[in-house]
């Protein structure tokens, strides 16, 4: 039998639309999303968390979420992430620690940092600073150094934690310079500070901006940088590495994380819209109000910082025995 042109083009037309509407995706975001903080609301994370999320929400006039799901050192968080569906509406907002110094601090491993998120946007980082009482009789690094080796055992310094940067650097700052500077973990950096100012502790290393009134009122002294590089808040002070203790560095970091294999035309949308709100007034004043230094990272390096980092803490708590378990 035979078959008119114009039957057939119209059954070839029919079945095409059947392809483009069983393989065409919806377009993103066109719905909810999602955002997982892994800790209590009000911290830094939590703050640019929601950022991030008026900055998706105003871009793309969608309703975003923030979601706060702390517990287990953010475990419970990076876990509800790590095992979402990959379609771009459940994303995270994280530190660094919880990526790069967390997974080695507990024995049970629910994911893999490596391998179960995709790096979206690196947002910010801080160099923290090596600060004492007014009272100590130190002024640099290397005064501090002698000053705890002829004071050895009884000299101690704050963390807001055990296995945070505050308490992890100290550790590798002992290590380095064959120090015996004890550890007073504290819940949180408010009361670590309060026990710097009334003298109960010789030293904390800490974020510029915890410390910045103590420091203006004298009670606080900073005596240097503990990053890699100086902070551009404080140009003119050196670092721990320049002041006669070379390899030594510590910081922290936030990112904007989703799940594994994220489709590249999603993650390019939401880099490239978030990025685009971390420029303005806004953002800037609370970037410079938090000392948090905004670096431009391309994805592959920014998954760099990671890799490098989580081998980096992974050493040090092997070195000094810490663990949260």
């Amino acid at each position: 039998m035979m078959i008119s042109l114009r039957v057939l083009a119209s059954v070839c037309l029919f079945i095409g639309f059947g392809i483009v509407g069983s393989d065409a995706q919806e377009p993103y975001p066109s719905r909810t999303v999602q955002i997982v903080v892994p800790s209590s609301p009000g911290g830094v994370t939590d703050v640019l968390a929601r950022m991030v999320g008026q900055a998706m929400s105003t871009t793309w006039d969608t309703p975003i979420v923030v979601v706060n799901r702390p517990g287990a050192d953010e475990v419970v968080g990076l876990n509800s992430v790590a095992k979402a569906k990959n379609d771009g509406y459940t994303l995270l907002v994280s530190n660094d620690a919880a990526f790069t110094a967390g997974p080695h601090l507990h024995s049970q491993k629910l994911y893999d940092t490596l391998k179960d998120f995709t790096p979206i946007l690196f947002l910010g980082q801080i160099t923290p600073v090596l600060c004492v009482p007014a009272s100590l009789p130190v002024h640099s690094v290397s005064e501090f150094i002698a000053y705890a080796k002829a004071n050895a055992g009884n000299m101690n310094y704050a963390s807001f934690g055990i296995g945070t940067y505050a308490h992890l650097s100290m550790e590798d700052f002992n290590k380095r310079t064959g120090t015996n500077i004890l550890h007073v973990p504290y819940k949180g950096s408010t009361p670590a500070t309060v026990a710097l100012l009334r003298g109960e502790v010789s030293a904390m290393i800490v974020n510029i901006n915890v410390i910045a009134q103590h420091v203006r009122a004298g009670t606080v002294r900073i005596i240097a940088a503990a990053g890699p590089s100086r902070s551009t808040f404080l140009p003119d002070l050196p670092t721990i590495a320049e002041s006669g203790v070379p390899g030594f560095a510590t910081g922290a970091w936030w990112g904007l994380f989703g799940p594994a294999d994220l489709p590249p035309a999603v993650v390019d949308k939401i880099r490239r819209d978030v990025a685009t709100y971390l420029r303005t007034p806004e953002a800037v004043k609370f970037f410079e109000m938090n000392t948090i230094e905004v670096v431009q990272k391309t994805p592959d390096q920014f998954a760099k910082l990671i890799r490098d980092d989580f081998e980096h803490w992974g050493s040090l708590i092997k070195a000094v025995g810490v663990t949260n378990d």
